[in-house]
């Protein structure tokens, strides 16, 4: 478990949002209600939430429970990200999602486009509460998590896709919530401008290893070990940094895989495109991205200093790049 849900006092917060979560979503229609909370009772890792009241704490000794505020801000932004969830899953023809069957392959692609929809709204009622900046913050965010993501359907089955395509794509589809999540925890709470912006610049940076340590287990870990289908992004034609690094690079292996791509997989070519990209340190030099990335993310938080929230994000970027190493090297 990442230290930053470790901490006693976040763990009692993030209690308080789990309830929040569920009464965000009580729709006046009892089935509406079961579709929307379906992934929130399924469970989740929080990440979201808890750097929101991470940030909104790292100014002040973590010693009593978060406000009202600052617990909301930290519900609308997951729901911001259940909302995506429903929707990818419906572009990803996804049967589970935590475990559990997706909402799409239990109620159909329309009812889980509409109840994501439904999720975002309640994220956008609940940022309106808590004030202009908040509720234009979250709008953004939203319209950005979707440039993300159709830059990358633009891209898919795509092998001239440019490494900076890629780099573009999950600012927008990963990076700018977590920032987000930040930026809200820092405004609720109060802090001064400055503390706001260098929070922020954290849970990008995070955001943007995140997403590469994803994308490199996709290609370097087993089904068991992700608990979904391994080599996803290969097979939806999604080429993500340690392909890109693969072929630009003109690797071992490299025109081979050009041969492979560009379209839907033939009946074992998923495991020699793996094995290729494995084989030939695209997957370290993708980690030492993501590992600048960590960096910079913990460089924009040092001026605060010891305290336990701080410290906390700081030591879940150095967990973010270990879950990877060992498996991938």
């Amino acid at each position: 478990m990442s230290p930053l849900l470790q901490l006693p006092v976040l763990q009692a917060d993030l209690g308080r949002i789990e309830d929040e979560l569920v009464a965000s979503v009580q729709a006046n229609d009892d089935f509406l209600t079961e579709v929307a909370s379906h992934l929130i009772r399924a469970g989740g890792k929080r990440v979201r939430p808890a750097l929101a009241l991470a940030s909104a704490g790292a100014r002040q000794p973590l010693l009593a429970s978060a406000s009202s505020e600052v617990v909301l801000g930290a519900v609308s932004v997951e729901l911001v990200h259940l909302g995506s969830l429903y929707h990818d899953d419906v572009m990803d023809d996804a049967e589970m999602r935590r475990t559990v069957e997706s909402v799409n392959a239990r109620w159909g692609n329309l009812k889980a486009i509409l109840a994501g929809d439904y999720l975002l709204a309640k994220a956008s009622e609940i940022a309106a509460s808590l004030g202009t900046e908040v509720a234009g913050l979250l709008a953004s965010t939203i319209a950005r998590l979707c440039e993300g993501q159709v830059l990358e359907l633009q891209h898919t089955f795509d092998a001239g896709r440019t490494e900076q395509s890629y780099l573009t794509s999950i600012t927008g589809k990963t990076a700018s919530l977590l920032g987000t999540s930040c930026r809200v925890g820092g405004i609720v709470g109060g802090l001064a401008r400055d503390d706001i912006d260098r929070l922020t610049a954290f849970g990008i940076n995070y955001g943007m290893a995140f997403q590469i340590v994803d994308d490199v287990l996709d290609v370097v870990a087993t089904d068991e070990q992700l608990g979904k289908p391994a080599g996803h992004d290969l097979v939806e034609g999604v080429y993500t940094l340690p392909v890109l690094r693969t072929l630009v690079d003109d690797a071992a292996g490299a025109d081979k895989l050009r041969r492979i791509l560009g379209g839907p997989l033939a009946e074992g070519e998923l495991d020699v495109a793996r094995d290729i990209v494995r084989s030939n340190g695209s997957v370290d030099a993708a980690l030492a991205t993501a590992e600048t990335y960590a960096r910079t993310a913990q460089e924009s938080v040092a001026e605060f200093g010891d305290g336990e929230a701080v410290q906390a994000m700081t030591a879940a970027t150095d967990h973010l790049l270990g879950s990877v190493a060992a498996i991938a090297r």
